[in-house]
């Protein structure tokens, strides 16, 4: 049976993903939680994608995008967040409200729509949650960043990346101000930014990057 160019392309980003801002490989239980899928579906899958080249995979360990599979990733990473960027400077959207949309426009779009997108934009290189945004070519430029739960107290950096997982902590981000950009220093309860503190819960610690 041939495989869907629209689930290949989401596990593709997903395993992309993973490893984009850390180094801890991916492993089928971990990219089964992230893809909402059961275990036994995602292993088959991903025997699959290995058979096509894309991955390779040794029983119960990491995932590993071969160099076709990342080409392939990158440019659907590159789709998803200029997607997203444009939503949120031409068509109003939140940032909390982007994620889910370009998940579908992802994949429906043209080349040729997504280069004009690209040109009308003026070529950003990051999106509105700080991710790099692959050029045209594949090449990827990632400022060095550390996530704030490992960061040592006192680190004071600039925000450079936020996680789009959870839209609520996005909202409650934005209504305290921090949004890329943003100065912050991490003390022991939390990130501050001017004289507002968000407490280091799980949510917060690892979805908010600054630079190192």
């Amino acid at each position: 049976m041939k495989l869907s160019k629209s689930v290949i392309e989401n596990y593709l980003k997903t395993i992309y993903a993973h490893t984009e801002w850390q180094a801890d490989p991916i492993t089928p239980s971990v990219l089964a939680e992230r893809l909402g899928l059961a275990p036994s579906t995602v292993t088959e899958m991903v025997k699959k994608l290995a058979a096509a080249g894309l991955v390779t995979h040794v029983r119960y360990g990491a995932i590993t995008l071969t160099d076709s599979g990342r080409l392939e990733a990158v440019g659907i990473v590159r789709r998803h967040r200029l997607v997203e960027t444009w939503l949120v400077r031409e068509m109003d959207y939140g940032w909390d409200e982007v994620h889910d949309e370009a998940e579908i426009l992802e994949h429906a779009i043209s080349d040729r729509l997504l280069e004009s997108i690209d040109a009308r934009l003026g070529h950003p290189d990051r999106d509105p949650h700080g991710d790099p945004i692959p050029a045209s070519d594949g090449t990827v430029r990632r400022e060095d960043a550390v996530m704030v739960g490992a960061a040592a107290t006192g680190h004071t950096g600039v925000v450079l990346r936020i996680s789009d997982r959870d839209p609520a902590l996005l909202r409650t981000l934005d209504a305290a101000g921090v949004d890329i950009g943003t100065t912050v220093t991490v003390d022991d309860s939390g990130v501050v930014a001017s004289d507002v503190r968000i407490p280091l819960d799980g949510a917060a610690a690892s979805a908010i990057w600054v630079s190192a």
